[in-house]
């Protein structure tokens, strides 16, 4: 079998750079283990602020409305709801905040982000005496659902394997990669944090962050926003909630952990004035890198292989621009940024 390209890797990095494949008309074949990927277990939040600094994430206006479109044609592709815009609530700790929210509303960078407003509090079970400051523009996206749909797609397209991909079975020949049965002219490795055991991949330039959320049952809450104060708290539906999440680059596998449970009950207790039960508790890994900025591109040594990893806490609302970008870079022969590219830690 003959195609364009091999996808390493179905999480939202993957997933995003198969649809610029299909948009292109462009062969591929993707290879996934369905194990447990960071995006699956994700808030899946999207969010144009950085809420502790009241600051604009980075060049937030182009992910963001690449983004929002993306998903809305991915719902009519797919033929299932996933997009739901949603206003973020940031609780204010002190007169101090508001101030400081006003001040970065009048910015330019921010002020279609940014309601200048304090939002009083009339949620009777949450605990805010100083009022929220509410982000505009901002989301969430069901990511288990998101990528179930997507897998059954390309499953119907016979274009995936649900696999675990053996590295030492990869062939160079003649320009080309030869996997198994699979020649392909190009490979992508987008495994997020499952890369250190990618032999290929420079690892040191990716740092694994362990994330762990609650799901708990609420009934009291009555909250249809999305709430950040200590933790996110995520409307779910049927008073169900997505709480967390916890950052840990020592225990790195998908086990969660009691210790991290207790943590975010704590926070949740300190934002919140109801009863909760918990129901389940999830983790993933996050691909991090030193800089917070993603890993795209190639590197010398291998012709045709290349990575699109480190979207970090961000990836559901960067990865379709980064997408894109990384298509044209290997399509049109595009220069990559420098803050992007893999290349800049050499």
């Amino acid at each position: 079998m003959t195609t364009d390209y091999l996808i390493v890797g179905l999480g939202i990095a993957g997933l995003h750079f198969c649809e610029q494949l299909e948009a292109h008309k462009k062969r591929f074949i993707a290879i996934d283990n369905d194990g447990v990927a960071a995006t699956k277990v994700s808030g899946g939040v999207y969010n144009p602020v950085v809420l502790k600094r009241f600051t604009a994430a980075w060049n937030a206006s182009k992910h963001i409305d690449a983004a929002v479109g993306r998903y809305s044609e991915l719902e009519k592709k797919l033929e299932t709801s996933l997009l739901r815009s949603v206003p973020v609530y940031r609780i204010f700790k002190s007169i101090e905040e508001q101030n400081d929210w006003m001040v970065a509303s009048d910015k330019q960078e921010l002020s279609r982000f940014l309601a200048s407003e304090v939002v009083p509090n009339t949620f009777r079970n949450v605990k805010a005496p100083f009022g929220f400051g509410k982000v505009l523009g901002s989301g969430k996206i069901d990511p288990s659902k998101l990528l179930a749909a997507y897998k059954r797609y390309l499953t119907q397209k016979k274009a995936l394997r649900t696999e675990t991909f053996q590295y030492e079975l990869l062939q160079t020949q003649d320009g080309s990669f030869q996997y198994k049965d699979i020649k392909a002219h190009r490979i992508i490795f987008s495994e997020g944090a499952a890369a250190h055991l990618n032999p290929y991949f420079p690892k040191q330039y990716l740092i694994p962050n362990k994330g762990e959320y609650l799901i708990v049952h609420a009934p009291q809450l009555d909250l249809d926003v999305i709430l950040k104060g200590p933790m996110f708290v995520i409307p779910l539906g049927n008073n169900n909630y997505k709480v967390g999440a916890t950052y840990s680059r020592d225990d790195l596998s998908t086990h969660p952990t009691q210790e991290a449970k207790e943590e975010i009950v704590a926070k949740l207790q300190a934002m919140i004035d109801c009863d909760f039960t918990v129901v389940e508790q999830i983790a993933g890994v996050r691909p991090t890198t030193p800089d917070r900025k993603p890993l795209l591109g190639s590197l010398a040594a291998t012709p045709g292989m290349y990575f699109f990893n480190g979207l970090g806490t961000r990836g559901i609302m960067n990865a379709p621009t980064l997408a894109e970008q990384l298509y044209r870079h290997i399509e049109h022969n595009e220069t990559l940024s420098e803050e992007i590219d893999i290349r800049r830690f050499y």
